[in-house]
């Protein structure tokens, strides 16, 4: 989800359309000079009473018109939603990186909800929770005909209280039901450490106001500890965030030009966004690893640096949501979350339902016993009763090999992408001599 901010505060707006009642006309007037026929807005009228008056049970006249608004909103796009008071308190805490519940960014699909990515860890992670996974039930409740607010609502809740999701999962016969326990979850945006000497690696897992500060905090310790000869940046499963953290982390690495920008109805929602000089990288080579759980947010970083040739995207195809959302506040304290623009790469590519193709296309791949045992080789030093060395030198690496196995066998894309990292490091140094 990517949201429109300003100085990385939520945006808030006044009266949501600006709504004029012509009383006595047969129109009523909008904010920009549409009309709406009396007649449609009567209709609404219309069944309101009837529902009040007919309905075999007594409604809530506050629920009747929030579950009003929740359907014209529901019906624009799947990322346009109501939130009443309570959910846009939840959404508020959320970008503060801490809230109750499961830890997984979701989407509607087909009246399912769709798990968008688990948040690294976090009580889905460690279920097994995957992108793509369709949820089909909370515990005993069908999700089905549910609002994707009230879905959410479900799954978050007090913390070390237990939740049952059925999913349907590509591949699998069968539903699966994976038992949940709800936790506090603490969001820690960046992660670093270091692969191999003078070769980093930074996990971005969601865009927060903190993001660009602690990327570049990251990246200023990989240095202190070595002079970072590339770097690996994650995107995989990362559904996005705020729109100025993905500024600011595209910013750490393009010295100047366009990093993104951004055309809506209104002036308020078309902007551009201009990278500033510095590179925190000083020129060494970047690997940025995508994948269908990379969205928004992270599709507008790895759009800007693969358009400068900043960085090599590798991986598999982004998950292509290409809007802004801006949170209106109402006056009574609820709010909408309204898609207000798209957004459009530096040379002006639109990712919407199309998504960030990598450069390297790299599925996630399991060594088999075979591929392991094809990737072993042997030395000199492997043989018994072999001739010692006269220096008393003795081979070194031997570590570094089990190491790189071990990485090939839990994260391939990244054991890849370090390989990248090493022959472009090799590159560079040819060109500078």
């Amino acid at each position: 989800m990517l949201q429109n901010l300003r100085t990385s505060t939520w945006f808030l707006s006044g009266t949501l359309l600006g709504l004029s009642l012509a009383i006595g006309h047969s129109v009523y007037a909008l904010k920009d000079d549409q009309q709406i026929p009396f007649e449609d807005l009567q209709a609404f009228t219309d069944v309101f009473s009837r529902v009040k008056s007919d309905y075999v049970e007594g409604v809530d006249d506050k629920k009747l018109i929030e579950d009003a608004i929740r359907g014209m909103l529901n019906g624009l796009d799947p990322h346009s939603s109501f939130l009443n008071t309570s959910e846009f308190s939840d959404l508020k805490i959320g970008t503060t990186g801490q809230f109750g519940g499961l830890g997984i960014e979701v989407g509607m699909e087909n009246g399912f909800v769709k798990v968008i990515s688990p948040i690294d860890d976090t009580p889905a992670a460690r279920a097994g929770i995957k992108a793509s996974d369709l949820i089909i039930k909370l515990d005993e409740k069908s999700v089905k005909g549910m609002t994707l607010n009230e879905a959410v609502k479900i799954m978050r809740g007090k913390p070390n209280t237990p939740i049952d999701l059925t999913i349907v999962r590509e591949g699998e016969t069968k539903p699966l039901v994976i038992s949940i326990t709800r936790e506090i979850i603490r969001v820690k945006s960046v992660k670093n450490r270091m692969l191999e000497p003078g070769f980093g690696y930074v996990r971005i897992t969601n865009f927060q106001s903190r993001t660009t500060t602690d990327l570049l905090k990251a990246v200023s310790d990989l240095q202190k500890e070595e002079r970072l000869k590339g770097l690996v940046l994650d995107l995989r499963n990362n559904p996005g965030g705020v729109l100025n953290g993905a500024v600011g982390v595209s910013d750490a690495f393009i010295s100047d030009g366009l990093i993104v920008y951004t055309e809506g109805r209104i002036d308020d929602s078309s902007h551009r966004y201009q990278a500033t000089p510095g590179d925190s990288l000083n020129g060494a080579p970047l690997v940025v690893l995508v994948n269908g759980g990379s969205a928004s947010a992270s599709e507008i970083v790895a759009g800007a640096l693969q358009d400068h040739k900043r960085g090599i995207i590798m991986g598999t195809k982004s998950f292509g949501k290409g809007s802004v959302q801006t949170i209106q506040e109402l006056r009574n304290g609820s709010a909408v979350k309204l898609t207000t623009a798209r957004y459009f790469t530096p040379n002006g590519r639109s990712i919407q339902a199309k998504g960030i193709e990598p450069d390297i296309k790299l599925s996630t791949l399991r060594l088999s016993e075979n591929d392991e045992k094809a990737r072993e080789t042997y030395s000199e030093s492997d043989l018994e009763g072999r001739l010692s060395n006269p220096n008393g030198e003795t081979e070194t690496g031997k570590d570094d090999k089990k190491d790189d196995e071990a990485l090939a066998k839990s994260d391939f894309q990244l054991y890849e992408a370090l390989n990248l990292l090493k022959g472009l490091h090799i590159l560079k140094q040819i060109d500078n001599s």
